[in-house]
């Protein structure tokens, strides 16, 4: 049993979806980008050392699908051992629990006790933290038939005398464009479940950027550690949170990644903004890990249009 006054710290991280390919990219910045997301796995596991973390938990979507080569899983399960914490993985749309779910693997099977799939809506007791449980309620399928979180607060009893951390993994009503789907996540439900106790923080999985989504406090979505896309707000994090029973939270974002996105709209029209555009680019930063887009307004002479090609051949190389 947790005593009054005490907390517990963790790290709440989603959406790493390892093995994620980006077409638009060149073989080699490619292989650049996947090893980022290798790479994340290992900062988690610094940070969560850094910082005391008693474990970790992932909202959703590890794995990009469950169709990847074993080379993929082997690295990221050899990552996956270095964490010096339990940590805890929620199956989402794109890695569900299906008949052919990836963390059913003999290679998943055979990874050490403290990677911890959450493979049902039972409690489960996180390894050295007494009186601390982490719930899940994991995808079994790409399309569920209904709100997985509100079928996890109604199979729950009030957690007395423990701390309990929930994972989901989806969007939440209050932010979603089609509330139809039967899978959307009734935020003002979450929220009374959290008031009766049923548990006490929820995090969140499948927005890709940072975003605290409740009245409470205490419903977050964490974001990415490695930005995939430009409509992006607040990658390449995870939250660093903290409950005390029977009283506050706290959440601090962590940096994690460091990939960027940039979209940008330019007018060109002659040389003089083409100088512009060159010394745009040239200011980039850490342009090892930046994808950028940019589109141009205007109308140029065939000069003008030859060295713009060359120049966005030569920055591409970067």
């Amino acid at each position: 049993m947790i005593k009054d006054g005490s907390s517990v710290r963790f790290i709440h991280s989603s959406d790493w979806q390892l093995g994620m390919t980006r077409a638009f990219l060149s073989p080699e910045a490619a292989s650049r980008f996947s090893q980022a997301r290798i790479d994340a796995i290992s900062a988690l596991g610094k940070l969560a050392k850094e910082h005391a973390a008693q474990f970790i938990i992932v909202a959703g979507d590890v794995f990009e699908s469950n169709q990847l080569s074993r080379q993929t899983l082997m690295r990221a399960i050899d990552a996956l051992e270095s964490i010096p914490v339990p940590i805890f993985l929620l199956p989402g749309n794109h890695d569900p629990l299906d008949a052919s779910s990836i963390f059913a693997t003999k290679e998943f099977a055979g990874s050490s006790d403290h990677i911890i799939v959450l493979t049902d809506t039972q409690p489960v007791p996180v390894p050295g933290a007494p009186g601390v449980e982490v719930v899940g309620a994991p995808w079994r399928t790409k399309h569920p038939s209904s709100d997985l979180c509100r079928d996890l607060a109604e199979s729950l009893q009030p957690a007395d005398g423990v701390m309990r951390v929930a994972v989901a993994h989806g969007q939440v009503d209050t932010l979603s464009p089609d509330q139809s789907r039967p899978e959307i996540i009734d935020l003002a439900q979450v929220e009374q479940a959290i008031k009766a106790g049923k548990f006490h923080y929820l995090g969140l999985g499948d927005r890709h950027s940072v975003t605290d989504v409740s009245s409470t406090g205490r419903v977050h979505y964490s974001g990415a550690p490695v930005a995939t896309a430009f409509d992006e707000v607040d990658p390449n994090k995870a939250l660093l949170v903290e409950l005390e029973a029977g009283g506050d939270s706290r959440i601090e974002p962590l940096l994690v990644g460091n990939w960027s996105f940039m979209a940008e709209q330019r007018q060109m029209n002659g040389p003089e903004d083409l100088a512009q555009v060159e010394k745009w680019l040239d200011e980039v930063p850490n342009k090892e890990c930046t994808v950028v887009k940019i589109g141009f307004r205007g109308s140029i002479n065939l000069a003008t249009a030859a060295a713009l090609d060359e120049l966005i051949e030569t920055r591409a190389e970067i």
